[in-house]
């Protein structure tokens, strides 16, 4: 039976030893700051990125890996007969999964491609229970069922505090942008279905305190939480407040707490925050 290799992209929130552990195959996405091109892991961290940005001249431009990266990746995680399993984010942010599937059919590895419909640490859970499954002698059908299972049982909220990125990446108008500003809006969103969605809107943090306070009150009445993690933009008053709540609510779960990569915090601009978890 051939050995199946896990390839993911950066974006996947995993941590350090869970890349060993699992001997997981890292794909890094790029970032453009001011003209120079950094690569996520190899030129530059995450803990880096919020000031780069902050004192950019403009938003810095984020592309997915070449097709190239990929083609290496498979090539060499093939040569000794092993299949690939490749996880990327979700292509409503980003075209990665389609620069994956498009190295699958270049290279003579057996590759199977899978958007996870999420990414950051919400990725991070999926790649780490299919990695288990796989451990365990199941098959790639296998790690996806399980992939799958993870992300239905998955929650992702993300609270935005400013709009500015949002509207220099087009992805809201400027008019609409300024005008929020302006009142002070901020922004609660969920990822669901692989696309974005506004979960609630409303002036001042106060408006934001009170959503993640239905977010917690919702996860405490639901099934049983196995993993959590908080990823966020320089939102460390924000990041402080939230962990407390959850530790007095999960004391025995240990929360990961991570700046999210260049790629993500160049759509959510600073001060965002953003809690995943997953349950049984």
């Amino acid at each position: 039976m051939s050995k199946i290799k896990i390839v993911c992209d950066s974006s996947a929130g995993l941590t350090d030893e869970e890349i060993k552990k699992y001997n997981i195959t890292i794909v890094p996405l790029s970032v453009m700051i001011d003209g120079t091109v950094y690569v996520e892991r190899e030129t530059i961290t995450n803990d880096q990125f919020p000031a780069m940005m902050k004192n950019a001249n403009s938003l810095p431009k984020t592309s997915q890996p070449p097709i190239g990266k990929f083609v290496d990746a498979f090539d060499k995680l093939g040569e000794d007969g092993s299949e690939v399993l490749c996880v990327t984010m979700m292509e409503s942010i980003s075209g990665t999964v389609h620069a994956a599937e498009q190295a699958a059919g270049m290279t003579k590895t057996k590759v199977t491609v899978y958007d996870s419909q999420t990414t950051d640490q919400g990725m991070a859970f999926q790649i780490v229970e299919a990695a288990k499954v796989i451990e365990d002698g199941g098959s790639v059908e296998d790690a996806i069922s399980k992939m799958k299972d993870v992300l239905a049982k998955s929650k992702l909220y993300l609270a935005i505090d400013n709009l500015d990125n949002l509207v220099a990446g087009g992805r809201i108008s400027k008019f609409a942008g300024a005008v929020s500003n302006l009142l002070n809006i901020k922004v609660m969103l969920q990822v669901y279905g692989g696309q974005i969605h506004i979960e609630a809107k409303g002036r001042g943090l106060k408006s934001i305190h009170k959503e993640w306070g239905k977010i917690l009150d919702e996860m405490a009445r639901g099934p049983k939480v196995k993993r959590i993690g908080i990823s966020h933009v320089d939102a460390g008053k924000e990041v402080d407040r939230l962990l407390a709540n959850l530790k007095e609510l999960y004391p025995n779960i240990n929360v990961v707490v991570r700046e999210t990569v260049p790629i993500i915090a160049t759509h959510t601009g600073m001060g965002a925050c953003c809690l995943l978890y997953y349950t049984e």
